[in-house]
């Protein structure tokens, strides 16, 4: 007998230099969705033969003369570890550890970006984490003019293990580990999301252009080349604040800006606690923040307390020129600081902040109770104006974000960079966290949110899949109220609305937010009740997965009796005494009361001494809507409600290009 022998290179996963190339996403420990066809696809020379193997199955394609290839393979169901293996020519790639489960795509804002290192009980959660069957990747930050093929950079696979889970998504992580525990199969999670970013950089070119969304004035504009009308609105952008504040500083000048005998008469005033959005244009860089207070001789003689909320996302603190702290990338920690004794004198002191944003919001954010100077027994606001510098502005928010400048400076811009690259790639569905930047066009998210499902859903070409997302939860604001408008209940409105898009769920979060923090820690709960919606509407499995929903109301003379759907087992009021709370009454002239409320029969009964003849109805209808306190015996809490279609403060606010 003969034996022919022959030799194979085996290279890296991703390897630029090989002749065979595969997706970035492709790599060991990788999940491939169990029961689709498998699509594999990648570059190799062109017109070279390439050959797939997987468990069984075998196929081979011909590269096309561009050097692009693709083939399907049969369904598989769930399991693993397989290995999968690619040949071209005298060279191939080698995945192990392969699994076939169900992928979940997990994209949003930051509270989808949000760690599980920095989530509730995160030591213990992380010492716990033993799921291997459980897979996570991270899709590096990239923005990009046209769709691209490819991810920025390699990115890998990882196991749910104490070593890798902190830097998890922590609502996806969560998520995951109560559909495993269920369904006991792999779960893959493909996190991709972009803290402080609006709902538009995340859609498609092709689906805004058929959209209403553009104003009258961008419809001419729309077929502009995105990459020139940006460049040139960058230039625009960057020589208007030049103009605005007698140029950048020089480095020498800069140096300067935290002693006390800088001039700062000349530096405009800002709003602070406060984003600085609010005042300078949409942009991350360095910009400094100045106050000047007077203290008497009582009130120096000691050492001090300088507060400052929470700064976005760096900061150097200064008082009377000497450095008394700073936080690097600590956008959600509160900035407290001690101030030694003798470095606050009599007369004029100044508090001087160098804050640096990379992305999303920039600038000092909290409640005015939050940012003071304490000395001793007094306590001294520092909310208010402050004299504001701009030092510099970034070209771009991070090495890897393709130059462009901010995510939301335009549309489409994290769609074709994090979300169009993965688009051959099968999953099972979506779960989305967003809304928090979209809050001032709330109204207009009626039409963006279902606008984004449905183009998701055209561009993966996989059929109407599930698509579940948190409403947002409680915060603090603008303190919105629906007397004052609620830009934050408009859009939990929104959201609500978007649940008669075919198969999508809502997880209601108004129980689980914090007051004065936009990021909660709490994502077990967050996870736990998107994942009962998908257990129920993906997975039959017949759990409740809904809190109270309004089924219909009567009104008689001067009360109102409201009934719930999705209340089998019986309404739960959360309160020590039993008051229901977060009801409101109004009368004709649209003024809203609270209202008192009793339970009968799983119905609740509303009246208020000062409307007499009640027409209209809310419940939890604010920014911070934390009273609220009606529940079902399963703990989902209820959904917030109007029965009235009175204008809203967001009704006529429309997306535009800038």
């Amino acid at each position: 007998m003969r034996y022919i022998l022959f030799f194979l290179v085996f290279v890296c996963v991703n390897d630029s230099s090989a002749g065979i190339r595969l997706p970035k996403l492709f790599g060991n420990g990788m999940v491939l969705q169990r029961d689709e066809p498998i699509k594999i696809w990648g570059w190799a020379n062109p017109n070279e033969k390439v050959t797939v193997s997987f468990k069984f199955q075998q196929k081979t394609v011909k590269a096309a003369i561009n050097g692009t290839w693709q083939l399907f393979l049969a369904k598989e169901p769930a399991g693993g570890p397989y290995q999968l293996i690619i040949r071209g020519g005298k060279e191939g790639i080698s995945i192990d550890d392969v699994l076939l489960g169900d992928v979940w795509v997990c994209s949003g804002q930051s509270n989808m970006e949000f760690a599980v290192s920095s989530s509730l009980n995160a030591k213990e959660e992380i010492e716990n984490a033993s799921f291997p069957l459980i897979r996570h990747i991270e899709i590096p930050k990239a923005m990009a003019y046209h769709p691209k093929d490819d991810l920025d950079r390699t990115v890998q696979w990882k196991q749910a293990n104490s070593e890798n889970v902190g830097r998890f998504t922590a609502v996806g992580y969560f998520y995951a580990k109560a559909l495993q525990e269920k369904l006991n199969i792999p779960i893959g999670l493909i996190h991709t999301s972009w803290g402080g970013t609006d709902i538009e950089t995340w859609i498609s070119r092709s689906a805004l252009e058929t959209s209403n969304l553009f104003t009258a004035d961008n419809m001419a504009r729309k077929n502009v080349d995105l990459e020139q009308l940006i460049k040139q609105r960058k230039i625009d952008i960057i020589g208007s604040m030049q103009k605005k504040q007698d140029g950048f500083p020089k480095d020498a000048l800069v140096k300067t800006f935290q002693n006390t005998a800088f001039d700062d008469s000349k530096w405009p005033l800002i709003k602070l606690p406060g984003l600085w959005e609010q005042s300078i244009e949409n942009f991350d860089g360095v910009v400094w923040f100045r106050k000047t207070i007077i203290l008497s001789a009582d009130y120096v003689s000691g050492a001090g307390l300088l507060e400052l909320a929470r700064i976005d996302d760096s900061d150097e603190t200064y008082v009377n020129g000497i450095k008394v702290g700073g936080l690097k990338d600590k956008y959600s920690d509160k900035r407290t600081y001690p101030i030694s004794a003798g470095i606050l004198k009599q007369g004029e002191n100044v508090i001087a902040i160098r804050v640096e944003d990379t992305g999303g919001g920039g600038g000092i954010y909290g409640t005015p109770d939050e940012i003071k100077l304490t000395i001793g027994d007094n306590m001294i606001s520092l909310a208010g104006n402050w004299k504001y510098q701009v030092e510099s502005v970034f070209e771009n928010s991070s090495s890897n974000t393709g130059n462009i400048g901010n995510p939301n400076d335009y549309p489409t811009l994290l769609f074709n960079a994090m979300i169009y690259p993965l688009t051959k790639f099968a999953i099972k569905g979506v779960i989305w966290y967003q809304g928090e930047n979209n809050a001032n066009r709330a109204y207009q998210y009626r039409t963006t949110f279902p606008l984004l499902i449905n183009d998701w859903r055209t561009h993966w070409n996989l059929g109407i899949f599930p698509f579940y997302y948190v409403q947002l939860a409680s915060w603090r604001g603008a303190n919105g109220n629906s007397n004052a408008g609620s830009s934050w209940a408009e859009l939990r409105e929104a959201q609500s609305l978007t649940q008669s898009t075919t198969n999508t769920g809502m997880a209601i979060t108004i129980d689980i937010g914090e007051t004065n923090d936009i990021h909660p820690k709490n994502k077990q709960d967050v996870g736990k009740r998107l994942a009962a919606i998908a257990l129920n509407k993906t997975y039959d499995k017949k759990n409740v997965f809904s809190g109270p929903v309004l089924d219909n109301y009567t009104i008689k003379a001067d009360s109102v009796i409201i009934a719930y759907k999705n209340v089998e087992n019986g309404l739960l009021i959360k309160d020590k005494y039993g008051y229901v709370k977060g009801f409101e009454l109004a009368g004709a002239d649209k003024k809203f009361h609270y209202a008192m409320a009793n339970v009968t029969h799983n119905k609740i009964i509303l009246s208020s001494k000062k409307v007499k003849k009640p027409i209209a109805i809310r419940y939890a209808w604010a920014d911070n809507p934390n009273d609220a306190n009606v529940f079902n015996k399963e703990g989902f809490p209820a959904v917030p409600f109007r029965t009235d279609d009175w204008e809203v403060t967001t009704r006529h606010v429309k997306y535009s290009i800038k």
